[in-house]
């Protein structure tokens, strides 16, 4: 073949192009096989049942289909004939492009061959890669062709389709159809047409013998060579790294396995005829058990190579061969791949770190960077690849491997590095280019004996390229483009190594190496994303979901991976490199594929962590309770009375451990829980922290968020469950109990958020400002809802029933104690410290949650007093008119109906309203700690609101008053609920007339109290027995008639200020009737009636002690002071008389 023709075949182009386009046919060929294998993305026709009859009908005539005379049998498809045409008309069109593959595949391999080319790959390593994947490429699509089942079916209904449609079949029909007929025995028609190309095959996996030999070592060679190793050779540690086959120092070992075993497979002449051959292919055949064709796809290919061989004549002997390898790879591949992946996790490991101390070495050693990252390449989709495929196994072992994040960590660390180091590579490697490869390769061109024009102009336009860089591009920050040049060198390798070539390759091996180190280092400088992704893309890793799974949870369970275990995650952002420009139907599936993998792993890792943390948490919880006074009780009364210490010893009781005896400790090496659960942290923290960011499908994932946003929904869970809340029996941790969890829940929490890389401000504001809502973002209950039920439910209820009254000196609601039953420590959920420990566990939010619900509780009592006052509404006028004639009023008092009924209804808004009293002083003391700087502000606007301020000005200012604990003279939040209960369908006048008798309807039922035992008014309360008298008991009446006074005042307040009108006016005249009602008690003959009439008497003088619109004065203008003296002194006589024991 003459020269020019040579110039004219385009190996070098063809080569690019048709193993380009190999590779998206391959793609569309899987998608089809994976769409048509999965029900969920099934062509829907498939399924159809009206259309089976027709599809049986076209796969048992294929390809003999003329739809005119089997009109009965494709009746069916007559119908959607359109639709059928446009849905099958992409995957038609794929099988037409293998066809036409095929076409060009096979023109290319004859021209090969005419041209007799010679492969050398460590001579011209991108004609003779090119080929070989040109090689395996077509031997992958033809098997991926014949496994894809319902092939037939897609093809002959879109022809038949087309027919009805255009009246005549498709013109490729026919040969598609005979070129899947011919595939059937995909393994036999490939023999056949690769039977002529059998001497180019194998001269090119040939010359692999020496490499394959050299790279599939195992363990123990590459530790006596010290692969990888910086270290071993200290004196040429700042020498670059070369070598005279540069590329192939990094060429993946599964793509030569998979060039092998392909290649032989389809041209097994070469097998008897070569002993080379022959040991090369057994050396391939014991290190895997599989071969890849495309992602998930491989081929086991001991079973299938047998199979051909022993339907072969002449291959008895190596059928036996085949047998002899399987069973070695079956025996030893497994521990050979675990010896290399332990071997390489110390020796990328003490790379990596050498490269990270000193970034210089770098630039010379980049090879190094390389070569580590595809033989950790090799070794993990080895793994990948037998876990998903090896179902049966003695040594299961061998496929599964907890410490193969590391190596995978160790890969994203050096990659990372190559590419923070980008601007050293090419700052190193751009002189490097024009002051020494540039001279050695104008030196070997001067030395070739004859040198052809064209080779020549080639060879001399690489030199003056070379030449012309400065070293100051680097510098400059100028792009690179040394693709022309690297393609320039693939011609002039098809050029030189045909038959008769004017400068034959294999004689000028120089040059070879010249430019094949040349074109690595152009590659440093403009092509370092696609070395990179050449030498360590893990993307179809993206098609072994499980295995990876699997992988990842053995790593989780290993204490000292757990610190690479985001390696997994990292994986994921290879998965977009699988994606082909010729398939892109298939990408929204690998996009959610990656994310999904992407997020269960990370969201593992969250769990973990969160685990851990919360574990600790609780620890600290638990030492932090052991500091509790009642924890202390025990301590404290066995050190007052050394009689009891020694009784104790003697009964042999178990000494108590006191708080801090878990930090004794006999040596060092013995280890807590709490210290177990640090060190996890600490691994986990070094992992989340690797990473800030980083990129999957062009989603930015930040790891530290799934860590925030699920340590966020788990501490809240926590704190909550911190109450120990139950619904059904109402019991519920005390607020000062809980803040003091929540303290030690936050102090570390705090100290391990910057362990963790966190933001302990943002997250525990999160948290905190979720309990002071109803409901968490989740949706579930809060402390706020918790406690606001429980105070609701519980203690206000059981208030209501009288078995907890409000005890005004404690400042806090105590139990009436009662025969057998329990009673509620009541003071100890209620007091001012617990009253400030709930203020600060719900915040002002949760505080004004809390008021919003006791005051609807306010307003719907509010609305019966009103019913109550509208039975009563003509009885209620005549006694407001009759004011100054007591007969008159003494007549009307017995017509009134539930006056005990409004009594009750009015007490228990007493008792809400004292709980509200207490709630808002916890919430004033607390609010005053954390914002002293506003508290004041607050207090002297609130204290300088004057009568004549506008009505809606004020309210405004008691409202925020009101936020901050202060209390008001009208309660806002009382205004706004009375507000939404007026009368319904009543105008203003007839409610503030409701409202004024309301008043009345109060002041006259007054000395119905009097007849109640439980009205007595003691400072040593017992409503169990009124007359016997606890000294411990508080001060107030039993049926917490003290509460009246308050209800009185900020309902009158109120509602008054409601209808704009003056409040001192209605008090006075409150007094002045409840003065008159009490008075009439004195004239009372039924001593049953008045038995406690001097602690009702006692109220008069509460109501004035509540009210800032009330005075002394005005008391005493209706009601002498002398009787409230009077009422005080026998009130405390007998209460002495009921103290003093009995004789």
């Amino acid at each position: 073949m003459s020269l020019p023709s040579i110039y004219q075949h385009k190996l070098a182009e063809k080569l690019t192009l048709l193993n380009e386009r190999g590779r998206g046919v391959l793609v569309r060929i899987y998608h089809i096989k994976k769409t048509c294998s999965e029900p969920s993305s099934r062509p829907q026709f498939l399924s159809d049942k009206a259309l089976e009859a027709s599809l049986r009908a076209i796969g048992r005539r294929f390809p003999q289909l003329e739809p005119r005379s089997c009109s009965q049998l494709l009746a069916p498809l007559q119908k959607d004939k359109a639709a059928l045409a446009q849905q099958l008309a992409p995957f038609y069109q794929t099988f037409l492009d293998v066809l036409e593959f095929r076409d060009h595949v096979y023109e290319l391999l004859s021209t090969i061959d005419a041209s007799q080319c010679f492969f050398d790959i460590h001579l011209n390593y991108d004609l003779t890669k090119s080929y070989l994947d040109l090689v395996a490429t077509y031997v992958s699509l033809v098997l991926l062709l014949a496994r894809t089942e319902d092939r037939r079916l897609l093809i002959g209904t879109y022809h038949c389709a087309h027919e009805m449609t255009h009246g005549t079949g498709d013109p490729s029909f026919a040969r598609l159809a005979q070129m899947v007929l011919e595939y059937d025995h995909p393994l036999k028609k490939l023999a056949e047409e690769f039977g002529p190309h059998t001497q180019a095959v194998s001269s090119a996996l040939l010359s692999l013998h020496f490499l394959f030999a050299r790279r599939n070592q195992s363990a123990e060679q590459w530790r006596r060579e010290q692969l990888l190793s910086l270290l071993g050779t200290v004196g040429t540690m700042l020498s670059p790294a070369s070598s005279d086959t540069v590329a192939c120092e990094y060429l993946s070992l599964e793509v030569m396995e998979r060039w092998i075993l392909l290649g032989f497979l389809v041209c097994p002449g070469a097998l008897n005829s070569s002993p080379q051959c022959q040991e090369l292919w057994c050396q391939a055949l014991q290190g895997t058990l599989f071969v890849t064709l495309l992602r998930d796809e491989a081929l086991q290919v001991h079973k299938v190579t047998e199979e051909l061989l022993g339907s072969l004549k002449g291959f008895g002997k190596r059928v036996a061969d085949v047998k002899e390898c399987k069973d070695h790879a079956v025996a030893h591949s497994g521990s050979l791949h675990r010896g290399r992946r332990s071997y390489l996790r110390g020796a990328v490991r003490e790379l990596w770190a050498l490269l990270e101390d000193q970034p210089g070495l770098l630039a010379p050693k980049a090879l190094f960077v390389f070569m580590a990252l595809s033989f950790c390449r090799d070794e993990v989709a080895w793994l990948a690849r037998h876990a998903g495929h090896v179902t049966k196994t003695k040594t299961p072992e061998d496929f599964m491997d907890s410490q193969v994040a590391e190596l995978l960590f160790l890969m994203e660390q050096l990659r990372r590095l190559a590419r923070q180091q980008r601007q050293l590579l090419r700052r190193y490697h751009c002189p490097y280019l024009a002051r020494f490869d540039a001279l050695v390769l104008s030196e070997v061109i001067q030395n070739l004996s004859v040198c052809p024009e064209e080779e020549s102009i080639i060879l001399s336009s690489f030199v003056s390229s070379l030449s012309a860089l400065s070293g100051k591009e680097a510098d400059e920050q100028q792009q690179f483009d040394f693709r022309a040049l690297r393609l320039d060198w693939f011609r002039l390798q098809a050029y030189t190594s045909v038959a008769k070539a004017a400068l034959p390759l294999r004689l000028c091996p120089a040059v070879a190496q010249v430019l094949n180190l040349i074109a690595f280092h152009t590659k440093l400088l403009d092509s370092l994303e696609q070395l990179l992704q050449e030498t360590s893309d893990l993307s179809d890793l993206c098609f072994y979901p499980r295995p990876l799974e699997k992988l990842f949870l053995a790593t989780m369970e290993e204490p000292s991976m757990l610190r690479y275990c985001l390696a997994f995650p990292l994986l994921c952002a290879h998965f977009s490199h699988c994606t082909h420009p010729m398939c892109p139907e298939e990408y929204p599936q690998l996009e959610a594929t990656a994310l999904g993998l992407c997020q269960r792993f990370l969201q593992e890792v969250a769990r973990e962590a969160c685990g851990c943390l919360l574990e600790a948490c609780a620890e600290q919880h638990s030492l932090s309770q052991q500091l509790l006074p009642k924890h202390c009780a025990g301590t404290v009364g066995k050190a007052g009375s050394k009689k009891s210490l020694r009784a104790a010893s003697k009964k042999g009781e178990a000494e108590r451990d006191k708080p801090g005896a878990e930090s004794h400790r006999r040596d060092r090496t013995h280890s807590t829980n709490l210290d177990k659960l640090h060190q996890t942290l600490a691994e986990l923290s070094l992992s989340l922290n690797s990473v800030p960011s980083f990129s999957v499908f062009g989603h930015t994932v930040v790891p530290a968020e799934y860590l925030s946003s699920q340590l966020e929904l788990r501490l809240t869970k926590a704190i909550v469950a911190l109450a120990g809340y139950n619904q059904a029996t109402q019991e519920v941790a005390r607020p000062s109990e809980v803040l003091l969890g929540l303290s030690s829940y936050m102090s570390l929490v705090q100290r391990q958020c910057q362990l963790l890389g966190l933001d302990p401000g943002r997250l525990l504001r999160s948290v905190l400002l979720q309990q002071t809502q109803p409901r968490d973002a989740s949706g579930h209950q809060t402390l706020t809802t918790i406690y606001t039920n429980w105070y609701l439910e519980a203690l206000l209820r059981q208030a209501s029933s009288g078995a907890l009254v409000p005890a005004p000196a404690l400042q806090a609601f105590r139990a009436v104690p009662r025969e057998g039953e329990a009673p509620l420590r009541a003071e100890q959920f209620s007091d001012v410290c617990e009253m400030r420990a709930l203020a600060e566990l719900l915040g002002p939010y949760g505080m004004r949650f809390l008021s919003d619900n006791l005051m609807w509780h306010v307003g719907s009592q509010v609305a019966e007093l009103k019913k109550l006052v509208a039975e009563n509404m003509d009885t209620l006028v005549q006694l407001r008119s009759s004011c100054g004639r007591p007969e008159q009023m003494a007549a009307l008092v017995p017509r009134l109906t539930s006056a005990e009924s409004l009594l009750k209804r009015l007490t228990i808004v007493g008792q809400i309203l004292s709980f509200r009293a207490m709630a808002q002083q916890g919430l004033r003391e607390a609010f005053a700690h954390h914002c002293p700087f506003l508290m004041g502000p607050i207090e002297c606007l609130s204290e300088a609101v004057s009568p004549d301020a506008d009505i809606q000005v004020t309210l405004s200012i008691f409202e925020l008053a009101s936020a901050a604990g202060i209390p008001c003279e009208v309660d806002p939040a009382l205004v706004k609920v009375l507000a939404g209960s007026k009368t319904d369908g009543s105008a203003p006048e007839e409610d503030y007339k409701v409202c004024c008798l309301l008043l009345v309807f109060v002041a006259v039922s007054l000395p119905l109290l009097a007849s109640d035992p439980a009205s007595f008014y003691s400072t040593q309360l017992d409503a169990c027995a009124p007359r016997l008298r606890c000294p411990l008991c508080p001060p107030g009446h039993a049926n917490s008639a003290h509460c009246l006074a308050k209800a009185i005042i900020q309902l009158s307040a109120a509602l008054f200020t409601l209808h704009n009108r003056n409040i001192e006016t209605h008090l006075k005249e409150f007094l002045l009737l409840a003065s008159a009602s009490l008075l009439q008690l004195c004239q009372e003959p039924d001593r049953a009636r008045v038995r406690n009439r001097d602690s009702i008497t006692l109220l008069l003088q509460l109501v004035v002690a509540e009210s800032s619109f009330l005075t002394l004065d005005m008391l005493e203008s209706c009601f002498p002071y002398a009787l409230l003296r009077s009422a005080y002194r026998e009130v405390c006589r007998e209460n002495l008389l009921g103290r003093a024991p009995p004789p």
